[in-house]
């Protein structure tokens, strides 16, 4: 069988990161926070401090495995709530049809043409900065691709024979869309999720960088980087770690869904074959 090196390696570097986030206190004996010591400020990487210290002597590893907590925490709740929003609206539109659809498209339409960012920045000014303001910020802001294709996998399915079946036994809608239809577009929807997430987590890195997010001391990766602002030139390992971090986990979300599409997608599998 031919390695899918996109999923072997996306699965790898998403485990990492969720493994390093669960493990953190085993990993490291030193608080985030309380474990300050000004005269161990700026270190650069080595021996004792793998990753170096902040402007404040905290440990750089210990807050970049701590601030994962908070990123993979936005990204998957964040995801959740989207794909939510996106199936409940993009298969009662396809399923029903008529007003309720035209609505749902012109709505998603709107979504798409607001850029993510700015619409969740917008929600952040009015909700203010915080953990639950950003869920719901981020919540609300990448619904609309889930909309579009659980809408046109339903058009597809709803015509074919089961479905009809299910009618004729006296299935109502909601059973029908909840047991019949949304079982059969799992793989794409579960594609884009991956996706999602990643988007999710850099939307994250940005919006604390920008002082709308995570607040200090809690680490997060966006505020790890608005600290080393200041101190870019004399220790830059404070900026680079919690880059790499991102990095990182970005590209090991985007590579587990480009390895689940091939792999979920029967068309590869002949190809291959």
């Amino acid at each position: 069988m031919q390695l899918r090196f996109n999923l072997v390696v996306g699965a790898s570097l998403t485990l990492l990161v969720i493994l390093g986030a669960v493990f953190a206190p085993l990993l490291t004996g030193l608080d985030p926070i309380l474990d300050a010591d000004l005269m161990k400020a700026e270190e650069p990487p080595g021996a004792e401090f793998w990753f170096g210290t902040d402007l404040q002597g905290r440990d750089i590893f210990t807050r970049v495995l701590y601030g994962a907590r908070v990123s993979l925490a936005v990204g998957i709740v964040s995801q959740c709530i989207n794909s939510a929003i996106g199936l409940t609206l993009g298969i009662s539109a396809g399923y029903w049809g008529g007003w309720w659809d035209d609505l749902v498209n012109g709505l998603t339409n709107l979504m798409l043409a607001i850029p993510s960012l700015i619409f969740a920045l917008a929600v952040m000014a009015v909700l203010g900065p915080g953990l639950s303001s950003l869920l719901i910020a981020l919540g609300l802001t990448n619904w609309s691709w889930t909309c579009r294709i659980s809408r046109s996998a339903t058009l597809s399915l709803k015509s074919l024979g089961y479905i009809q079946a299910a009618q004729t036994v006296g299935y109502g809608d909601g059973r029908i869309m909840a047991t019949q239809l949304l079982p059969n577009m799992v793989g794409p929807i579960l594609v884009i999720a991956t996706l999602g997430i990643g988007s999710a987590v850099l939307s994250e890195a940005a919006l604390s960088f920008l002082g709308l997010g995570i607040h200090p001391p809690t680490p997060s990766w966006g505020n790890m980087l608005t600290d080393a602002r200041e101190t870019i030139v004399i220790a830059p390992w404070a900026a680079i770690f919690p880059g790499l971090a991102i990095f990182v986990t970005v590209l090991g979300f985007n590579l587990l869904g480009d390895g689940l599409r091939d792999a979920l997608d029967p068309h590869m599998r002949t190809r291959r074959a």
